[in-house]
């Protein structure tokens, strides 16, 4: 007896506020996009592909001093030093595992040299594992970016915080 009374329901009552919803929906505008022509503009916020940095004259910036692998909660970031020719320290390898990743930013944060960066790039996709596992050749930009004002704050009071309450 019950079994009837839901198809009852249902029937009646169910089925016409169904199709009202999908009449009330068939005459807006549509929400998806043409993605490969149209891209979706991100939001300010949003951390996506990895990149180190480098200096005006090309080098590059990382010292691997470990603060960013440190800092990674996923444990996605391996680095192993080394020093060039002029005794300087620098990362002869580093590989983040993307597939661990949980951009999260506080490499970005972590680091004192600020040669790590999440961009803006969110299509890094692959169809094996092994891609998603980027060196320091594919992390490294051709150039120096132009730097943000949203940077330059943040170097501005780091210099001021410095010069307050040296160590």
């Amino acid at each position: 007896m019950k079994e009837v009374f839901r198809t009852i329901f249902n029937t009646f009552v169910m089925l016409p506020q169904g199709f009202m919803v999908t009449l009330g929906n068939m005459f807006k505008r549509p929400v998806t996009l043409d993605y490969p022509k149209v891209r979706e503009e991100m939001t300010p916020r949003y951390k996506g592909l990895h990149y180190l940095e480098r200096y005006a004259d090309g080098s590059e910036r990382c010292v691997c001093c470990g603060l960013c692998a440190a800092a990674c909660p996923a444990d996605a970031i391996y680095m192993e030093p080394t020093e060039n020719e002029r005794g300087e320290r620098m990362a002869r390898v580093y590989e983040i595992n993307l597939l661990r990743c949980i951009y999260c930013g506080f490499c970005e944060e972590a680091c004192p040299e600020e040669a790590i960066f999440l961009g803006r790039v969110y299509e890094f996709a692959t169809d094996n594992r092994e891609g998603f596992i980027y060196n320091k050749e594919q992390l490294l930009v051709s150039h120096p970016r132009s730097e943000s004002q949203y940077k330059r704050t943040i170097r501005k009071t780091r210099r001021i915080h410095d010069e307050v309450e040296p160590d």
